[in-house]
């Protein structure tokens, strides 16, 4: 019969074996890895300075309390115990020129980043990182402060590129602006997937898009005002995406004081 105190005691965690104990460890996130679970004992130790454990390094500031200081601290950290077999990176809301550096130099497999919401990383700095990322099939820019010749360079040096996201926020734009679809359309042929919420593209940057992009079957152009559809444009569309996300009626009619207003003869 069991007593009392045997009900009681709870699994003893250095008796697990070690995958197991690295499977549990990986649902932890990356700076509760480094913070705190790696000081608990001296196998946690061990694993955590396995660079197969570094494989996927997901951070953020949203729901911590940590500062941005303290955030790349962290990432360098586990960037490095990486040793180069880094795959998939995912960062948001913190980073600089000199953490994408880091990681760029230990990316040679990396085939997945998100930087989104990170404002102080450059044009150059992110250029200089992504001529040494050939591998990357999926990236995510979303609300940062990159143009087009960021665009250029990541295309012209990602052949094996699929998914984009580049996504804007800000007051809803009139104003014409094709540069990024024809970025796209000429150094991008092998999308599959892409995401330009809030451009201001309109169809002359549309059809670029389709003429050079013969893969892409999913595309996102919510919030792009400029673009009108003709019949011929509409049926392109529908033969060649299975998903084509527009622009909410509702983001035409709101109060025109959300609106910039601006002409442009950009359709080049």
């Amino acid at each position: 019969m069991e007593t009392e105190n045997e009900s009681t005691i709870g699994p003893n965690w250095l008796d697990l074996p070690r995958d197991l104990t690295a499977n549990i460890l990986h649902r932890l996130g990356t700076d509760e890895i480094l913070s705190s679970a790696c000081q608990v004992c001296s196998l946690w130790w061990n694993i955590s300075k396995d660079p197969l454990m570094w494989r996927t390094i997901k951070m953020g500031n949203r729901h911590t309390s940590y500062d941005d200081a303290y955030l790349e601290k962290i990432c360098y950290n586990a960037v490095n115990r990486s040793c180069d077999h880094l795959e998939e990176i995912d960062i948001e809301c913190f980073g600089t020129d000199s953490l994408l550096e880091c990681i760029a130099n230990n990316g040679s497999h990396l085939h997945s980043m998100r930087l989104i919401d990170c404002w102080s990383i450059s044009d150059e700095g992110f250029s200089e990182a992504v001529r040494k990322l050939p591998q990357l099939e999926t990236v995510d820019i979303s609300l940062t402060n990159l143009h087009e010749d960021s665009l250029e360079v990541l295309g012209r040096s990602c052949p094996l590129l699929k998914s984009l996201q580049y996504c804007i926020t800000g007051p809803l734009t009139y104003r014409k602006s094709n540069a990024i679809a024809f970025v796209i359309a000429e150094t991008m042929s092998g999308l599959c997937d892409l995401d330009i919420e809030g451009h201001g593209i309109s169809d002359v940057g549309l059809i670029a898009i389709l003429d050079k992009c013969p893969l892409l079957k999913y595309l996102d152009t919510r919030r792009c005002l400029n673009l009108i559809l003709s019949e011929s444009l509409e049926k392109r569309c529908i033969d060649q995406f299975d998903t084509m996300v527009l622009p909410a009626p509702v983001d035409y009619y709101l109060n025109p004081y959300w609106y910039e207003y601006a002409t442009s003869d950009d359709e080049y």
